[in-house]
């Protein structure tokens, strides 16, 4: 019973160093989000550069534009860029509604029914991102809008 343990710790750990070596790889800019609902960006990469500004928004989607270990450059929807833990970044999706009040609409068509409306900041789950077009949930009302309208909806080449 033992050994059995030992070897699903070890097949577990496996997995995650693997998953880890994934996200190591991929190659800046692409989308993250804030994972906790407080997270320091900072001057530098490490603990030892002061904070410039704390997040207290969990899911606010960021441009990763570089990479350090442990450590990510990001850019928020404001075009302030510093450096955050990687390990308080997520790899979900979210965008947010920018410029003014948006159609979130029933297809992925400008002349398609409207759904529901969101204000500017509104913040949701992006999906099916593609022909100008993202799918956006925010608690589960959701519809489509124009990937333009929204920060985090662009196409990036590295992810």
């Amino acid at each position: 019973m033992r050994k059995s343990m030992i070897f699903a710790l070890a097949a577990a750990f496996a997995a995650l160093a693997g998953a880890g070596a994934a996200l190591a790889q991929k190659k800046p800019p692409y989308w993250a989000s804030i994972a906790p609902g407080k997270a320091y960006l900072r001057a530098g990469p490490g603990r030892q550069f002061p904070a410039v500004w704390l997040y207290v928004r969990a899911a606010l989607p960021v441009k990763v534009i570089e990479t350090y270990p442990n450590w990510r450059k990001v850019e928020d929807p404001e075009g302030v860029q510093g450096w955050m833990q990687a390990n308080l970044l997520s790899e979900d999706r979210t965008g947010m509604v920018r410029g003014e009040t948006r159609a979130l609409r029933a297809a992925p068509d400008a002349g398609a029914k409207i759904v529901w409306r969101a204000e500017p900041g509104v913040v949701g789950k992006l999906s099916e991102c593609a022909n100008g077009w993202c799918r956006l949930d925010v608690r589960g009302r959701a519809g489509y809008v124009e990937a333009g309208q929204i920060w985090g909806g662009d196409a990036l080449p590295g992810g």
